[in-house]
């Protein structure tokens, strides 16, 4: 089966590939519509404090100008997990005919998807990132760094702490610093968006697990390993440790995203594992020069950055009106104006040719942006676990079953070896 290549490869690429030809914002197709009748199209989003109804509308509203004659309907996933949702629309046969973030895997597979062509991906600087079986069937639009490691500098100085830890020994020796001091050190969440439970396993993953093996998913999808093998049960026994020793809050573990992110801007934890999303929310917070970023430390101290490129749009192969979701979808992912209402709202890292971030960004992005990009000039990167959406992807339904395992091993209701044991079945049963 043809495979996508790595991470590290892609941005290696892109770092040296020249941005001038670029057409960000930019549509030689004609936006006046006045040939056309009214052409209705549905597209699914997903709200979060972040990317509020208010976001969603102004970027719909600044495509739908340049196409009058298209009439969007948004839909709204009833959780962050929208691509559940929209499992469960086509199975009911209302498979919307757009949709943001919604992992390929699965309905590519099918047939259900839109295969992007070349041409149509020539101003995105990876356009094979996410490729299944040769074929990209998300658009490449964004790259994020997950996670990262979030905390509260003043929380830091008053248990002593002088500079965040470079090493994972050093890590848990800052955990044991603010536990003493009555401080909870990690901040992680679930609740019924499940997905926070699994950063701080995204991270072990990456610096045990992929940074030893760049290809270990591809390896997974061949059967040439397994999850209950010595790295994989290595990398859940640290993040169950975090939680016996009490540095992750089990009570916690209920909270919901937009809960646990409060959790953290309240001071209820002093380290918050997300991805860079967040620095969105930081920024606007009172307390955002309170707040540093760095990186799931390695065990001895070396650069490493966990990175997905992709987040955008899906669109149904069986759409009524394809060619005006096709256009739409490109016209909202190249918009300059969207582009940088997504990094100002997101804090997203758009991928795309001659895109320059706005100058006026906030410490807790910058922070963040200037991590990836020393990681990206360094080629210190790996995958990001549960994350990724193309052939290197879990098999469909098998992330639900990572975030619940995770989840299980943080809350003492499986050894990491169970839960490794159980992802195996699982996984035969995807397959």
């Amino acid at each position: 089966m043809p495979r996508t290549r790595t991470t590290a490869a892609l941005l290696a690429l892109a770092m040296a590939a020249p941005l001038s030809a670029c057409s960000v914002g930019s549509d030689s197709s004609s936006s006046s519509g006045s040939s056309k009748g009214t052409q209705e199209i549905t597209f699914l989003t997903f709200e979060t404090p972040n990317l509020t109804p208010q976001y969603w509308d102004a970027a719909i509203k600044r495509v739908t100008a340049k196409y009058p004659y298209i009439k969007v309907k948004r839909l709204v996933s009833p959780t962050a997990d929208r691509t559940a949702y929209a499992k469960q629309l086509r199975a009911s046969g209302q498979l919307p005919d757009v949709m943001i973030a919604v992992a390929p895997t699965g309905f590519a597979e099918a047939g259900d998807l839109y295969a992007w062509q070349p041409s149509e991906l020539k101003d995105f600087l990876f356009p094979g990132a996410g490729a299944i079986n040769g074929k990209i069937y998300q658009l490449p639009t964004n790259s994020q760094s997950i996670p990262n490691v979030y905390y509260r500098k003043s929380i830091f100085a008053a248990a002593g702490i002088t500079a965040p830890p470079k090493t994972y020994a050093e890590l848990l020796a800052d955990c044991a610093k603010l536990k003493a001091k009555g401080t909870t050190p990690f901040v992680v969440g679930g609740g019924k968006d499940a997905f926070p439970t699994v950063l701080p396993l995204t991270g072990t993953v990456g610096t045990d697990v992929y940074r030893k093996t760049p290809d270990w998913m591809d390896r997974r999808r061949d059967g040439k390993v397994k999850f209950a093998e010595p790295d994989f049960v290595g990398a859940l026994k640290k993040v169950g440790d975090l939680a016996s020793k009490g540095y992750i809050d089990s009570k916690m573990v209920s909270l919901d995203y937009a809960a646990t992110e409060q959790a953290f801007l309240k001071g209820k934890g002093a380290m918050y594992p997300m991805g860079s999303w967040f620095a969105a929310s930081g920024d606007k917070s009172p307390i955002k020069n309170d707040i540093g970023v760095f990186p799931w430390p390695t065990d001895d101290g070396s650069e490493l950055m966990p990175v997905y490129t992709g987040g955008g749009i899906d669109v149904n192969a069986h759409a009524k009106n394809l060619d005006a979701a096709r256009k739409f979808a490109l016209a909202f992912q190249l918009d300059q104006t969207n582009l940088d209402a997504s990094v100002k709202s997101d804090a997203l890292f758009p991928a795309i040719k001659g895109y320059k971030q706005p100058s006026d960004m906030g410490p807790v992005f910058t922070e963040t942006y200037d991590l990836w990009k020393q990681a990206v000039k360094d080629q210190a990167i790996v995958k990001a676990f549960a994350w990724e959406t193309g052939d290197d992807a879990l098999l469909p339904g098998v992330d639900a079953k990572v975030f619940a395992a995770t989840q299980d091993v943080i809350l003492g209701r499986k050894s990491p070896e169970a839960a490794a044991a159980y992802l195996d079945d699982e996984w035969k049963k995807a397959s």
